[in-house]
């Protein structure tokens, strides 16, 4: 009986993929709250030691913040940084004052880092940020909810960067990272929540992964147009 269940759920795996293929954008339901934050502190602290980003990409946002922003110094935030790395190296090429988000307590024991769900607007942030970074729009519970937040720290003209891969898109998401969106997908979902209040450049380019396969990645810059 355990063997035909084991069976049967990996079948629904696999079923449950394909059905998401074919979608544009998927987002998985939580029971509530409560067990949100419980998978994405579990998840966190078990990934804890990785980082997502490439040092390239990383540098493209420099450049693009340099080219659009005259500050002489700027105030930037990054969300769902886990162990730091990206508001650590960018603070290490620009002159920037940077805070990066995790809803994780391990958030502490990095510089530049506090415990903070990207989702709760911070009055403190409100209309501050030059620009803002984050590659982990796949782990929020309400997407629209978590733009609405970030657009609202930037300045006019302010610039949000969002760093993309495939596994982004609906067949990556699940429990772990509940929405997924397709790349090519996201500005049309984006200019829709957003009407006249974004401008959106895409950057493709290509990373390597671990095993030195090349993979496509894109960079979402979204200028904040008006409030």
């Amino acid at each position: 009986m355990i063997f035909f269940e084991k069976i049967r759920k990996k079948i629904n795996k696999i079923y449950d993929k394909k059905k998401k293929e074919n979608l544009d954008f998927y987002l998985y339901q939580y029971k509530n709250y409560q067990e949100y934050e419980k998978i994405q502190i579990f998840h966190n602290k078990r990934k804890l030691s990785r980082v997502f980003t490439k040092k390239k990409l990383l540098n493209i946002v420099i450049r693009e913040v340099k080219k659009n922003c005259s500050n002489k110094k700027y105030f930037a935030l990054c969300h769902g940084t886990r162990n730091g790395f990206e508001q650590n190296y960018i603070a290490s090429k620009m002159n920037v004052s940077i805070i990066g988000t995790d809803i994780s307590d391990t958030a502490t024991q990095f510089p530049k880092s506090i415990v903070w769900d990207f989702h709760k607007p911070n009055d403190a942030w409100i209309n501050k940020c030059d620009f803002i970074y984050s590659n982990s729009l796949d782990q929020s519970f309400n997407p629209k909810k978590a733009l609405v937040t970030w657009l609202a720290q930037l300045k006019i003209n302010g610039l949000l960067f969002l760093e993309y891969a495939e596994d982004h898109g609906p067949r990556g998401a699940g429990e772990m990272d509940p929405f997924g969106c397709k790349p090519q997908y996201l500005p049309y979902l984006l200019n829709d929540w957003f009407p006249h209040a974004i401008s959106i450049k895409v950057i493709h380019t290509f990373t390597y992964d671990k095993d030195n396969i090349k993979k496509p990645k894109w960079i979402f810059e979204i200028k904040k147009i008006k409030d």
